[in-house]
């Protein structure tokens, strides 16, 4: 059935309310209660459905401006539930106010299933999940009518603005809980749009990005600029002020397999763009992917993703011993998405062989329920929170990490999980049982810090709240005399590990402050903390190299160039799963994403502000906790 979009009134001091527009009468509906606020953009409202489309009326006639998003709702309708709908803004025409930087020719405002509009945290994720992107939000916050006054717009560049509810609403509550103020004299052209030549607004550097998630062929070149990293094999190691130059033809080809694979495995949104911008950067440092993605458009939540991708999927094209490989992909799929590494791989395969070990692996993932979905443990996951919700943050991450290594071991429930909304009371019942001896929260804590000097993670380390000890091979080599001092590194390495073991035996949470750059490295601490039987952290600081030499240069204690440029070469940034939990810090300082704790389950980039979570969890450097 198709649906009119209401009208939405305009709010008591918006001055380009008209005769005939509707106005709010009373603001009772907002008063009160959390709104947001964003951007009016100056398009024709547009309604998708699974099976088609319509503008403002339901019967609206074929256009030119309309003929996109008629492309992009037969990309994306299928992921559209039978009932719900879309509603957004089709900005693909030039009206009043032209833009020139548009993330995408589509922007949705609100999702409806039925007569009910979500709330705006699962509009968002519902969006992201099709690929489509929303307006930008102006406000936030209890609605204030003195701070929404106060506003300021760029009038010549901007329409208005729509505040709504943050809660969902009925529709017969849309005009309680929705308003707009648009600017005077809005419509400053003497030609309606629709009489007059089509002229498309402008994309902006971020709109490939979009294009990918809601399904369009990837523009190599386009995705390269993008995150402003080279993508052909030429480019291996080089920096983005090198430049982008044009994708070949066989990295196109390479590029497309690989999202026609992830588009076999059901995967859409930030799923789909992981998997694709792994293919275009495959040939760059993992660790240089996740700093530079993270500081740029795409967040670090999908950037440390897209890394673990480029480092991990080669191992699919390796034979495995079988008898582990069941515990080696339940970890993988702590850092990845089993269906898109699996895509990657066998795209990517360059013989025969690889290409069979990549299709055991996919089998022995099947079988082992791991390629339902992106994150495969999630029922269970799920199903513990309420057993376990009477522990404390660091008992309950623990039980998770000693439930999944059980499910890894094939030590629950027949060792096979279906991807579903829930899983069994026995599955639930064997989880619990494998997890008793971790719930009284008496195990020691273990913080391991990794990432290259200036990073930022000594700053991080001693901000943390609640530490008993403090481990730092610097502070050892500055009691020796000198900070900068290297000759004297394996006796310094051994006091550390003996002050580690003593500190874990004492209990209490430990913070060993070392840079860790590789898995060799941080095994030296990690064997300590399991020995101790430590609930490990790692908590690895993503900062791009360009900033790392910036504040270097400014540090009191600076390293050498060559050193910092040695260590950049050796870092190995530890994948989630080799730890019961991982903390990824940005340049800000603040934990930008994690992995691994209970809590942590489909967590997407912005649900993490930093600074306010605790806990631990590492392995050893074979990735064992």
């Amino acid at each position: 059935m198709r649906t009119h979009y209401p009208r939405t009134p305009h709010l008591p001091w918006s001055p380009g309310a008209a005769a005939d527009d509707v106005r709010a009468v009373g603001l009772a509906g907002l008063a009160g209660r959390e709104v947001v606020v964003t951007e009016k953009l100056d398009g024709e409202n547009t309604t998708l459905y699974a099976d088609g489309l319509h503008a403002r009326s339901l019967d609206s006639a074929h256009h030119p401006s309309r003929a996109w998003v008629k492309g992009l709702q037969g990309r994306i309708g299928a992921g559209i539930p039978a009932g719900w709908r879309v509603c957004g803004e089709n900005l693909y025409a030039r009206h009043s106010i032209p833009y020139e930087d548009l993330d995408s020719w589509f922007y949705g405002f609100s999702v409806w299933d039925g007569d009910h509009c979500l709330d705006w945290a699962r509009t968002i994720r519902f969006l992201r999940g099709l690929g489509v992107p929303t307006p930008r939000v102006l406000w936030r916050g209890t609605f204030d009518e003195r701070a929404l006054r106060k506003l300021k717009l760029d009038t010549a560049r901007q329409e208005g603005y729509v505040v709504r509810t943050a809660d969902g609403f009925a529709r017969e509550d849309f005009g309680r809980c929705v308003a707009k103020w648009v600017r005077g004299g809005h419509v400053q052209t003497s030609t309606h749009w629709m009489f007059a030549q089509v002229v498309p607004n402008g994309l902006g550097p971020a709109a490939p990005l979009w294009a990918v998630r809601s399904g369009a062929e990837p523009d190599v070149a386009g995705l390269s600029a993008a995150v402003g990293m080279p993508a052909d094999a030429a480019a291996d190691g080089a920096d983005a002020a090198d430049g982008v130059g044009a994708a070949d033809a066989d990295e196109v080809a390479a590029v497309a397999e690989v999202a026609a694979r992830v588009d076999g495995s059901g995967r859409t949104g930030e799923d789909r763009l992981a998997g694709v911008l792994a293919a275009v950067l495959r040939r760059q440092p993992r660790a240089r992917i996740a700093a530079r993605l993270a500081a740029g458009p795409v967040g670090m939540g999908l950037a440390r993703r897209v890394g673990d991708l480029v480092g991990l999927y080669p191992y699919l094209q390796q034979p495995f011993p079988d008898a582990e490989r069941r515990a080696g992909l339940v970890r993988m799929a702590a850092a990845a998405d089993l269906g898109v590494l699996h895509a990657l791989a066998g795209a990517l395969a360059d013989d025969p062989q690889e290409r069979e070990c990549v299709e055991w692996s996919a089998l022995c993932s099947e079988e082992a329920g791991l390629l339902g979905g992106p994150d495969p443990l999630e029922s269970l996951r799920a199903a513990l929170r309420e057993p376990f919700a009477g522990l404390g943050a660091d008992a309950a991450d623990r039980c998770w990490a000693e439930a999944r290594r059980a499910f890894g071991q094939g030590r629950i429930a027949g060792a096979r999980l279906g991807w579903g909304p829930g899983v069994g009371c026995g599955v639930v019942e064997e989880a619990v049982a494998a997890t008793w001896q971790w719930r009284d929260g008496t195990f020691p804590r273990l913080v391991q810090l990794c990432g290259p000097a200036g990073s930022g993670k000594s700053t991080f380390g001693r901000g943390l709240a609640g530490v008993d000890a403090y481990v730092s091979l610097d502070d050892l080599r500055t009691a020796r005399g000198s900070r900068a001092d290297q000759r004297a590194n394996a006796e310094v390495l051994g006091e550390g590990l003996d002050r580690l073991d003593a500190a874990l035996a004492r209990g209490g949470t430990v913070v060993w402050d070392a840079t860790s750059l590789t898995d060799q490295q941080r095994g030296l601490a990690g064997s300590v903390a399991q020995r101790r039987r430590a609930l490990v952290t790692h908590a690895v600081v993503l900062v791009e190299e360009a900033e790392l030499l910036r504040r270097n240069a400014v540090r009191p204690h600076p390293v050498p160039q060559q050193v910092l440029t040695s260590q950049l070469h050796r870092f190995s940034p530890p994948y989630a799963g080799q730890a019961h939990r991982t903390w990824y810090i940005g340049a800000g300082g603040g934990i930008e994403d994690a992995a691994g704790g209970l809590m942590d389950g489909g967590l997407t980039d912005g649900d993490l502000t930093g600074g306010g979570l605790t806990g631990t969890g590492p392995a050893t450097g074979r990735g064992e906790y």
